[in-house]
């Protein structure tokens, strides 16, 4: 579906705070030191205890010098990132060096660079990662160290499970890397559409607000105002006779009246306005959603269908207009010919459809409808590809209104698209503001 024109787009630059890698690198150097000393001092397996510390030692250094040089919510730029997991990726790999290649059970924790770099690094770095990792994987399970085993007895490990564990470590990196990234990825879009749907609202309810600020305007302006009108009869009766000011003094004193009955005005907008204005029968309210969308060369056909009861009157939501909005204005956009909007209630449920003649939804699509940053209904089309952010806004204001929504293709697919609102008739009714 198209984006709502005018819909803010916001992309949040995905980063990673420098005291986030710090914690999680003192935890690498607490289980890696503990690992050290139990199986030296606890198994009394041989191992190369100096040169282990040494590279746990280089890890701490570069964590107490980056501790003390930047704020601890110093946010990196990626290829800073990249620089420090790739350290750490290295770290690892020259401690699974020393203590026995792939075979080391540890090994499996080179993935953790990785997916680090995947939830907060941009993809072409989480590439350049992953690459690496899977190069020193590779160059560690053919050089290193035998694995600390016990004294005098030599452990063989058989190729095929040195094979088999390297394979294991690779795939289970593409993987993990792979959703982690898809996860974060998909979180990150959620929160821009979510920040994208507040600044609408935003805009919205000062819309709304405007009345109470003239109401208030008035208030503050009303006793200056009858001031300068007392003022004027004054002059009035004192100057009225004189030709000089005869005509100066009426002329003031009509305009006082005259702003003395728009700020009455005013001040009725946010009280007797409300009861004619602040409510709306569902056949006003959708008129309101279809008018802005008459010109453009579309036949919007309206008819109400089988009725029971009163028709319900709701109060006017700038949320709801703006949903319904932009679902009209999307099957405005793929239509061919027409566009038709069909409502109906009764005394349990309101329930309100739109109907184009356009193209439809694609099937590998439709079941995903809704999302942030879905594609256009068509590849290709002529129009462009919108990422489906207004689409996304508009169901959810929709759905925090009580409504229900369901976009299927009316018949088959390609013959036109079909979008169901449906609310329980007493949140339609509800006098309460939404909250949002």
């Amino acid at each position: 579906m198209k984006e709502e024109l005018g819909t803010p787009h916001i992309r949040s630059h995905r980063s990673l705070r420098l005291n986030t890698l710090i914690r999680l690198r003192w935890l690498a150097i607490v289980g890696q030191s503990a690992a050290v000393l139990v199986v030296f001092f606890g198994l009394g397996f041989p191992l190369p205890v100096g040169p282990c510390f040494a590279l746990i030692a280089a890890s701490a250094w570069l964590n107490l010098y980056l501790t003390f040089r930047y704020p601890s919510v110093h946010l990196l730029p990626p290829k800073t990132a990249l620089v420090l997991l790739l350290l750490d990726a290295s770290q690892l790999a020259g401690l699974l060096y020393l203590t026995g290649g792939i075979t080391n059970p540890f090994a499996v924790l080179m993935i953790v660079p990785v997916v680090i770099s995947a939830t907060s690094l941009p993809l072409r770095l989480t590439v350049i990662l992953g690459g690496f990792v899977v190069i020193v994987a590779g160059i560690v399970s053919v050089f290193h160290l035998p694995l600390p085993w016990r004294p005098g007895v030599e452990l063989v490990v058989p190729t095929v499970h040195v094979v088999g564990m390297l394979i294991a470590v690779v795939s289970t990196t593409v993987f993990t890397a792979v959703y982690a990234y898809r996860v974060a990825e998909e979180a990150h879009q959620l929160a821009d559409a979510l920040s994208a749907t507040e600044l609408v609202l935003q805009r919205e309810q000062h819309l709304s607000a405007l009345d109470g600020l003239a109401a208030a305007a008035a208030h503050e302006l009303g006793t200056p105002l009858a001031t300068i009108t007392l003022v004027a009869r004054e002059m009035e009766k004192t100057l009225g006779e004189d030709p000089r000011f005869r005509e100066d003094v009426t002329l003031l004193r009509s305009q006082s009246e005259r702003c003395r009955e728009i700020l009455k005005r005013l001040t009725s907008l946010s009280s007797e306005g409300e009861l004619h204005i602040g409510r709306l029968p569902l056949t006003s309210l959708i008129e309101e959603i279809a008018a802005p969308h008459r010109n453009f060369g579309i036949t919007i056909d309206m008819q109400p269908e089988v009725t029971d009861g009163p028709e319900p009157v709701g109060r006017r939501n700038p949320g709801v207009l703006y949903g319904l909005g932009n679902l009209v204005e999307n099957a405005v956009d793929f239509a061919r010919n027409t566009v038709a909007i069909r409502w109906s209630w009764d005394h349990s449920t309101v329930r309100l459809t739109i109907l184009d003649d356009g193209p439809g939804f694609p099937v590998e699509v439709i079941d995903r409808i809704g999302e942030p940053y879905v594609s256009r209904r068509k590849a290709g089309a002529s129009s462009g590809g919108g990422l489906g952010l207004g689409l996304f806004i508009a169901k959810t204001l929709l759905e925090r209104s009580g409504a229900t929504l369901d976009f299927a293709n009316a018949g088959e697919a390609g013959k036109g698209a079909k979008v169901t609102i449906r609310w329980p008739r007493e949140r339609f009714l509800s006098t309460e503001d939404i909250q949002v």
